[in-house]
């Protein structure tokens, strides 16, 4: 186990260091200077240069990802072009924005999602099954801007239960924040529920076959037990894969639901700094991105010893 540990730890170090070193080059091919851009176009061209000079901008390619990446391992991700404050505590603050709703969505979604695609798996061609199916499908085919503007529209402006846009931090005002992350936490939970209960059915129909289930069967267990006592560790352990997948692509950013309804989190403060052709923040951002999408598969991959022992083999 420790090996395990060890080996995925390992693993993810130059994952890290490939990320970092991809970000930098996107970041080289995009047109404009930041340093014009952080000067405005009143600058003269000797302050153009001196603030390059400063940046390191005039450097070779190599030396200047050398001081960037030094930067960026003692916290240093820069300063923002449009405001001037600091990328990393910018970057935290949404963040924990984005962090609460995606988490909130995930775990509801996985709650819901595979005990109910287990349960079809375990009634193969029933009715529930066909049910668990096609409701899955349909959701795994809406897109998920789609989906919050006909909640938006249902709940917040036909029926005025719920706010439409904004958002509101749990530390001002719980439950005023609460009515705020419905509308988004629950397209979510709707969008990732189809292909969550759809790799629980999957697996659990694999695990079904397999011989010990059917060893548990004989011993005269009754269907619950052979479930959760013995089927259901091997069949989430796939799901769990693509929950960590879920997670991480998420965490990452959820631009789309945070620009439907107005939510100020990471991807939304990518969005606009692209727009703003604010280079720190982009940057910063993707790297960001990559680090947390690289943490969530390397938790997923050690907690999955501990549902499939054969991991360790």
């Amino acid at each position: 186990m420790v090996r395990f540990i060890l080996t995925r730890l390992a693993s993810a170090v130059p994952t890290l260091i490939l990320v970092s070193v991809a970000v930098f080059v996107m970041m080289r091919f995009i047109p404009g200077d930041p340093a014009a851009l952080m000067l405005g176009d009143l600058a003269k061209p000797g302050q153009v240069e001196a603030m390059r000079r400063q940046m390191g901008l005039d450097q070779p390619l190599v030396m200047q990802y050398l001081i960037w990446i030094g930067n960026v391992l003692t916290g240093d991700f820069g300063q923002s072009i449009a405001n001037g404050q600091k990328v990393l505590p910018l970057i935290l603050d949404r963040f924990a924005v984005s962090s609460v709703i995606v988490l909130l969505a995930v775990l509801v979604a996985s709650v819901i999602a595979v005990p109910a695609g287990m349960l079809a798996a375990w009634k193969q061609d029933s009715l529930s099954d066909i049910s668990v199916v096609a409701t899955s499908t349909i959701l795994l085919s809406i897109p998920s801007f789609w989906l919050g503007l006909m909640l938006m529209m249902i709940f917040g402006l036909y029926l005025g239960w719920l706010p439409i846009v904004g958002y509101v931090p749990f530390s001002r005002d719980f439950g005023h924040a609460a009515l705020y992350v419905i509308l988004p936490v629950v397209t979510l939970v709707l969008v990732e529920s189809g292909p969550i209960a759809r790799m629980a059915r999957a697996s659990t129909i694999e695990v079904s076959r397999l011989e010990y289930i059917t060893h548990a069967r004989a011993k005269g267990l009754s269907e619950g037990a052979v479930i959760w006592r013995h089927a259901f560790k091997n069949a989430f352990a796939p799901t769990l894969t693509l929950i960590g997948f879920v997670l991480g692509s998420l965490l990452s950013g959820i631009a789309v639901i945070e620009t439907v309804f107005t939510i100020p989190g990471l991807g939304r403060l990518l969005v606009d700094a692209i727009y703003a052709r604010d280079y720190p923040i982009v940057q910063g951002t993707m790297l960001f991105v990559a680090f947390i999408y690289v943490v969530v598969n390397l938790i997923v991959d050690l907690v999955y010893p501990l549902l499939d022992p054969r991991v360790t083999a």
